[in-house]
């Protein structure tokens, strides 16, 4: 029984990989830890718009996955089976722990290149959202505060 824990423990380990992520990268979405913070705003007129991936980060997932496999792993056999056990599930972990990162994580962006009222250009990446869509010679206010820049209607 005590083996069973420690298998499905470690099973469950990288589900809670999903924890890690932020949760959107949108313009209309804050944490709580920006909350009442105060931003800077900008008026421009977006310029250009194009779709992007935004790619998960590497290695994390296949951290915790190999960990995970490698301890449910060594619950299998004994001796040496225990030791060749916890290396087999500790690369299946690895590449379980990738994949599920991946899945998880990546992201539809979009990049805006947008001419400030100042006749400052930049171009900004945020995560891609049907609530608010964004096309050239849309007016937009681009708000800078708290770590992050986002731009909104």
């Amino acid at each position: 029984m005590k083996s069973f824990i420690c298998i499905l423990s470690a099973a469950a380990l990288p589900l809670c990989l999903v924890s890690c992520f932020p949760k959107e990268l949108t313009g209309d979405t804050y944490s709580r830890n920006e909350a009442g913070q105060v931003q800077t705003v900008r008026s421009g007129t977006v310029q250009s718009v194009r779709m992007v991936k935004l790619q998960a980060g590497q290695g994390a997932g296949s951290t915790i996955g190999a960990i995970a496999g490698g301890i449910a792993g060594s619950k299998v056999g004994g001796g040496s089976g225990q030791t060749l056990g916890a290396l087999g599930g500790a690369a299946a972990g690895a590449v379980a722990g990738g994949a599920i990162e991946q899945k998880i994580g990546n992201k539809q962006g979009i990049e805006m290149t947008i001419s400030l009222d100042d006749g400052e250009t930049i171009s900004i990446v945020q995560e891609h959202t049907e609530r608010e869509s964004f096309n050239p010679g849309d007016r937009v206010r681009v708000l800078y505060g708290s770590g992050r820049t986002r731009v909104a209607h």
